[in-house]
């Protein structure tokens, strides 16, 4: 009875219960069409963990075996996910990856090269995240880099956030006075025309401020 139970589940559709087929299923599928996306995702986000942990050798290592990945690889989710990599490790290939990436045919990988800058910091983010706000055909990347721009945190941002002020799509507007809420510490509400006033002279703003809130202080 229990070998017939056994053969009835098989013919029945069963085997997808079954821990040891399912195991065996995605062994032959792996071996005959390589590891699908989500796949390939997973692996690399625990090939980093690893990579992270060793010597500067190893990780520039793992940097130009990325820079290969990347060049033959056809899905934008799995270069997207190479580019978070890339972000993680200071040497040439990664670096030439997150430069790379700004240029990348997909939006999607465009924005995660964004975001790969924000992690990396410094004034070549903002250099980089300003010719994309500047030059991509793509109003979602384009928003992106704005609001990254706002997430370095760094002032030497504001004169790229007082362009994007006046910009003809409202949303790029909104963005861009997020941002610049970010970083200036300040809040002048919504209003793009007062934020437009406040980027033409920062430093006036900082000593006016400075001043009232002493007297709040004294009072």
């Amino acid at each position: 009875m229990v070998g017939g139970f056994f053969v009835c589940c098989l013919l029945g559709g069963c085997a997808n219960s079954i821990p040891w087929i399912n195991s065996q299923q995605v062994a032959l599928e792996k071996e005959k069409y390589g590891l699908n996306a989500d796949q390939r995702i997973k692996e690399l986000s625990q090939q980093v963990k690893k990579v992270k942990d060793g010597n500067s050798e190893a990780q520039a290592g793992f940097s130009e075996k990325l820079v290969n990945e990347m060049m033959a690889e056809h899905d934008p989710r799995v270069r997207a996910e190479i580019l978070k990599c890339a972000a993680s490790f200071d040497n040439p290939s990664a670096r030439a990856i997150c430069v790379g990436g700004l240029n990348d045919p997909d939006a999607l990988v465009r924005i995660a090269a964004c975001d790969a800058w924000v992690e990396i910091g410094g004034d070549d983010a903002i250099r980089h995240l300003a010719n994309r706000f500047r030059s991509d055909e793509d109003i979602d990347v384009r928003i992106h880099a704005v609001r990254d721009l706002g997430s370095l945190g760094n002032e030497a941002a504001i004169p790229v956030l007082a362009e994007a002020l006046e910009a003809p799509d409202p949303a790029i507007q909104f963005r861009a006075v997020a941002s610049l809420k970010e970083v200036s510490g300040r809040d002048l509400g919504n209003d793009v025309n007062a934020w437009r006033e406040w980027a033409v002279d920062p430093s006036a703003y900082r000593e006016e401020w400075s001043v009232a809130e002493v007297w709040r202080q004294i009072f």
